[in-house]
């Protein structure tokens, strides 16, 4: 807006801020768009509202050490067994003990941008590996239709909430990807985008809205539009579709015209706002998407969808004091309070999209600042501007002041390859995007990408056919296994009335001898205090005393009480088959059932004297049965995972770790070198020399 003034005061203020040493938790995610993300983008912006500037500008300077310390202090919740960082840190301590590992998929994600360009002004590349890492991460624990979810357990890599989308959660890993591509000419980040993409069109697109789906199946649980998903028209432009942006940004705006906001659910199946989701903070999504299409396209009808934004702002939401929350969009009653992105998103989206003067965005590259360094000469301010997901601009051109190739360097590649670029078999490799390669090239991908979307769609339908068959068949068997179990009762009771038959007669025959003689029935099933565990001795036809026997029926009928002649003194007799066979079955979470049998050896023939604790021996016995024999739960262990939070992070330990981790999420080796996602548009030969990627195969 050119309030330099303004800038040049806050910048001292901030400037004399040292680190960011509080004992205090943090969000991960916030602490790096807002703080990490506005001081670099503060930094870069000091040269065009003249603060002041230390010579090696703007590989240095107080912003970008305050931007590099409160980074530092975020990179110990980067350090887990998947790379995937924690949602929470402290910025004195680490993470801090008891934190839950269970993280958003945005919050994975979104740091590429800024830790990127962080890495780029410094040298140090301990950020941007940790960053890409993390991407690496979560690309690897994709579902097999390529899709991510909601949420992720960033120690064992397992998806805690299934639900795919393109809203809250997870809508910046896609921002990111892209963005993260087009500033660090990074192409696997665009690779990752557009094979992310052909499995959103083939399971969320429905006429060109999004829908929530399952992750693994593809199949919808929420068909309901999110006010956060507006921005993915946008992003679509910078990706290159226009057509299909259009498209999306059209219904959004419809909604707009419904309600003269956008509620934070739309259900479209329903055509209405969600019960309890009809607020509107103020959002910057849509007029984010409007601003960049209008940047591409130069259709009148986007400025109309911002004035109409405008309109209903300025009308419904403005108070006295500032702008406020609409509380339901079906009123327009609003709340007491105005969300910060308001200023720093809406306006500011707002303002770029009618300001068609300004050279953030509608600078076409032919103008700009040549800037002198200590490594030599850049230019800066050509309007290549990337913005975080909070709106923060970061110049692209400034990277390449600190990281980029130097004329010497491609001067010294031109001549080492001078041979090679006129060498008729080698020729190719270096030809460029000229016109004829271009629509050749663009015809070959949609082949591929046709083929490959039928390929998926006959592995998909393959993979719920033989789901089906396999549902078919658990059922049966399942059918199977219930009935067994109901014949196997059936002889359990006939065989409990024979027993309690013998125990009676046997009982009045032996009431005049000395010694009693107690017959006891084994068929009880003993209730143990153990989740998922069953004891069923069916298969026994006598077994040992039986505490709760007594407990439960302590005078059945016809069954004299034998409390108090039972002493020491009482013999017990025992079955005289030759083996006991003990079934103990386990259910796990997973519905799985794990059958255990342990054979004990039979006391044919032996008399021994009973107790009335016999009960609790029992007890004890077959519980050390069960800790010896059945499976521990899967995950870790509450002592493994207090190891894991009090690892103490050690930063050259850290550094080492990702730099020599590369094996651990193997990529597309041809996507780091293949510059054809990342090309310009078609220029004449002697104008190609400048532009990295699009003329030379490689670098050094």
């Amino acid at each position: 807006m050119g309030n330099y003034t303004e800038f040049r005061r806050v910048y001292k203020l901030v400037a004399g801020k040292t680190n960011f040493d509080a004992d205090i938790n943090v969000s991960v995610f916030e602490t790096n768009i807002r703080i990490v993300g506005g001081l670099l983008s503060a930094h870069l912006l000091a040269k065009k509202a003249g603060a002041p500037l230390e010579p090696g500008w703007p590989c240095s300077g107080p912003l970008l050490r305050l931007a590099e310390d409160a980074a530092k202090r975020l990179l110990p919740a980067f350090n887990t067994p998947t790379g995937m960082p924690y949602g929470t840190i402290n910025l004195r301590s680490g993470v801090p003990p008891g934190e839950t590992p269970v993280t958003c998929t945005a919050g994975v994600a979104t740091v590429i941008v800024e830790f990127g360009t962080l890495s780029r002004l410094t040298g140090n590349e301990v950020y941007e590996e940790a960053a890409m890492r993390a991407l690496r991460a979560l690309w690897h624990h994709r579902s097999a239709i390529g899709l991510v979810g909601n949420h992720i357990d960033v120690l064992t890599g397992k998806w805690t909430a299934t639900d795919a989308g393109i809203g809250a959660g997870v809508d910046s890993y896609y921002e990111y990807l892209v963005k993260g591509a087009a500033l660090l000419q990074r192409p696997e980040l665009m690779q990752m985008f557009l094979a992310s993409r052909e499995s959103l069109e083939q399971y969320m697109n429905h006429d060109d809205w999004y829908f929530w789906v399952s992750m693994k199946s593809g199949g919808v649980t929420m068909p309901v539009f999110q006010s956060l998903e507006a921005f993915w028209p946008g992003l679509l432009s910078l990706a290159g579709d226009n057509m299909s942006a259009m498209k999306s940004i059209h219904n959004y705006h419809q909604i707009w015209k419904q309600y003269g906001f956008l509620p934070e659910f739309y259900n479209v199946a329903q055509g209405g706002a969600s019960h309890k989701r009809e607020g509107y903070p103020l959002r910057p999504e849509l007029i984010e998407s409007a601003m960049y299409l209008y940047k591409a396209t130069k259709d009148p009808w986007l400025l109309s969808l911002g004035e109409d934004m405008l309109t209903s702002i300025e009308y419904s939401a403005r108070t006295d004091c500032g702008y406020a929350t609409v509380k339901d969009v079906r009123d327009h009653t609003l709340e007491d309070r105005m969300e910060s992105f308001f200023l720093s998103e809406t306006t500011k989206y707002l303002y770029l999209l009618f300001d068609v003067n300004n050279t953030v965005i509608h600078n076409e590259g032919n103008r700009g600042t040549v800037h002198k360094t200590p490594h030599g000469e850049c230019v800066l301010d050509t309007g290549g501007y990337i913005f975080n997901t909070e709106a923060h601009p970061i110049d692209a051109a400034a990277l390449q002041c600190c990281s980029g190739h130097t004329d010497e360097d491609i001067k010294k590649h031109v001549l080492n390859h001078m041979l090679d670029i006129f060498h008729p078999e080698k020729f190719n490799e270096f030809q460029g995007d000229l016109i004829p390669t271009r629509i050749k090239q663009i015809k070959e991908q949609r082949a591929q990408e046709l083929e490959r979307k039928k390929q998926r769609q006959a592995e998909y339908e393959f993979q719920m056919e033989e789901q089906r068959r396999k549902e078919r068949e658990y059922i049966r068997r399942k059918k199977e296994m219930e009935l067994k179990k109901y014949s196997q009762q059936l002889k359990n009771q006939e065989q409990l009335q024979q027993n309690d038959s013998t125990a009676i007669e046997e009982s009045d025959n032996a009431g005049d001898q000395e010694d009693k003689v107690v017959i006891v029935n084994s068929s009880t099933v003993m209730s143990m205090e153990y989740d998922n565990v069953e004891l069923n001795p069916a298969a026994m036809d006598s077994g040992d005393f039986v505490e709760s026997d007594m407990e439960a029926n302590p005078d059945p009928e016809g069954v004299p009480d034998m409390s108090d002649v039972i002493d020491d003194e009482t013999k017990v007799i025992e079955n005289s088959s030759p083996q006991k066979e003990v079934l103990i079955k386990r259910q796990s979470k997973d519905e799985t059932v794990e059958e255990i049998k342990i054979k004990t050896a039979s006391t044919s023939g032996m008399k021994k004297k009973a107790k009335l604790d016999l009960g609790s021996s029992l007890f004890s016995a077959l519980n050390d049965i069960v800790i010896q024999y059945l499976p521990t739960t899967s995950g870790s262990s509450d002592e493994d995972e207090d190891h894991l939070l009090s690892e103490t992070y050690d930063p050259d330990v850290f550094r080492e770790k990702l730099l020599n981790d590369n094996k651990q999420y193997p990529l597309n080796l041809s996507w780091s070198s293949d510059f054809s996602v990342m090309s310009c548009r078609a220029q004449t030969f002697t104008e190609r020399f400048s532009i990295q990627g699009e003329f030379f195969d490689s670098y050094p």
